[in-house]
């Protein structure tokens, strides 16, 4: 029984308790970058996610084989060969996500939430509860990233997932779809965020 409360208590402490983005503050590049609608951020969110998910099963099964000196380069290698994996997949499949992402791509290489779970947790624990760090603070970081999204297009262009619900003369907050309107948008959510998981903690 035990065993089964820790398992989801790892796995759910990246969605509220050390949720990456509304509480820890991690990955910021993207999530200011590519929130300007809410798919692209789901569309990152997503990638980020399986990056997380593989390079921490590698890292927690080749923990041992790693010698330390050289522990943070090889778990760099290990995280840019999936980031790979997923640019020719979205280059392939989805190329309309992979041209809004662009840049942020390849920049999925030094998001600090990834190099910070497998050096911090991957490489310390064994290959479940690697699994579900990485779930955890995976989905964790989809549901900001795509909330984040979702606010500032409902806000900035009237429209959610580009299903628009105001007249294309209606006047929006230009300004959320805008680099200073994602740092608004993310100081609000953050707050209430914070006060809504304290009140239930």
């Amino acid at each position: 029984m035990a065993k089964t409360l820790n398992h989801k208590e790892n796995f759910l402490k990246g969605i509220l308790k050390e949720n990456p983005v509304f509480v820890m503050l991690l990955g910021m590049c993207p999530t200011l970058g590519v929130t300007s609608s809410a798919f692209n951020g789901l569309g990152m969110g997503m990638a980020t996610l399986f990056v997380l998910l593989m390079s921490n099963i590698v890292v927690s099964l080749i923990k041992s084989q790693i010698p330390a000196k050289v522990r943070i380069p090889a778990f760099i290698i290990i995280i840019a060969s999936f980031v790979t994996v997923v640019e020719m997949v979205l280059e392939a499949f989805i190329p309309f996500l992979y041209e809004q992402l662009g840049i942020f791509i390849p920049l999925i290489v030094v998001n600090c939430l990834i190099l910070g779970r497998a050096e911090a947790f991957a490489s310390k624990n064994n290959l479940m509860a690697s699994i579900l760090d990485a779930l955890g603070m995976g989905v964790g970081f989809v549901i900001a990233l795509t909330v984040l999204g979702a606010v500032r297009e409902i806000l900035g262009s009237g429209s959610i997932f580009d299903l628009k619900f105001v007249s294309e003369d209606a006047s929006t907050f230009i300004l959320f779809i805008l680099p200073p309107g994602a740092f608004i948008a993310l100081a609000y959510l953050a707050v209430v965020f914070n006060r809504l998981t304290s009140k239930s903690a």
